[in-house]
């Protein structure tokens, strides 16, 4: 069994997810990743890892991400739960199919997740997660509805997760950024951040390694804002 560290991170083919891979293979772990373009294969060649193409949507494709992992290295010890963006529209425009499928993308994908590795890190005595969700989970927006309805149910199953866990050895937290620059972001929006600028990739890959380090060894059931201020809740 290798005893190096080993990370697995879904949607990891650029953005936040890619940028996580890389901060995380930088503080010692052994990247294993997964995205639905396969680019994440070529991430994780450059830097040290094993990559794979297969959607978060799919329940066969994490089952094989995970079995991969824990097959290959013998123990996951970290979970970044990335995806991509579900759909947007009027709040009643949205039809049940596009409501069905952002569950499978931005809630189920972490229950999934969780019930995958959670006996592998039972079994190795402990290991984090943090899920990526966003700045709307808990502050709705009307541009992004469907991510704002299911996310905030994401932050609920975090916080379950983590108190039934906890005694285990088993973290789990999310992470909620702003806008980032790994998308083009306009002068208007800018305008609505108090920092006046998108976030970095790297600034929230810090706060996901952070959360999975050691020195947050005492932190679990959270929700963290990264968003330069942008929302207001408490």
């Amino acid at each position: 069994m290798d005893e190096r560290k080993v990370a697995v991170v879904t949607a990891a083919g650029r953005g936040i997810g890619a940028e996580c891979a890389r901060t995380l293979t930088a503080d010692g772990y052994t990247p294993v990743l997964l995205s639905k373009s396969g680019a994440a294969v070529d991430v994780a060649r450059d830097i040290g890892g094993v990559g794979f193409e297969g959607s978060v949507t799919d329940p066969d494709d994490l089952s094989a991400l995970v079995a991969a992992a824990k097959e290959r290295y013998g123990r996951i010890d970290a979970v970044v739960n990335n995806t991509g963006h579900p759909a947007t529209g009027g709040l009643l425009d949205i039809s049940d199919e596009e409501w069905h499928d952002g569950l499978d993308l931005v809630l189920l994908n972490a229950v999934r997740m969780a019930r995958l590795v959670t006996p592998i890190m039972k079994e190795q005595g402990g290991g984090a997660f943090v899920n990526i969700s966003t700045f709307s989970a808990f502050e709705p927006s009307s541009e992004f509805p469907v991510s704002s309805v299911l996310r905030a149910g994401l932050g609920s199953f975090t916080k379950l997760y983590a108190d039934r866990y906890a005694d285990d050895g088993i973290r789990m937290n999310a992470v909620l950024p702003g806008f980032v620059d790994s998308y083009e972001v306009d002068a208007e929006t800018k305008n609505q951040i108090p920092m006046g600028r998108p976030a970095a990739t790297s600034e929230i890959a810090d706060t996901v390694a952070y959360l999975l380090s050691p020195s947050a060894s005492y932190v679990t059931g959270q929700n963290i804002r990264v968003d330069g201020g942008l929302t207001d809740s408490v």
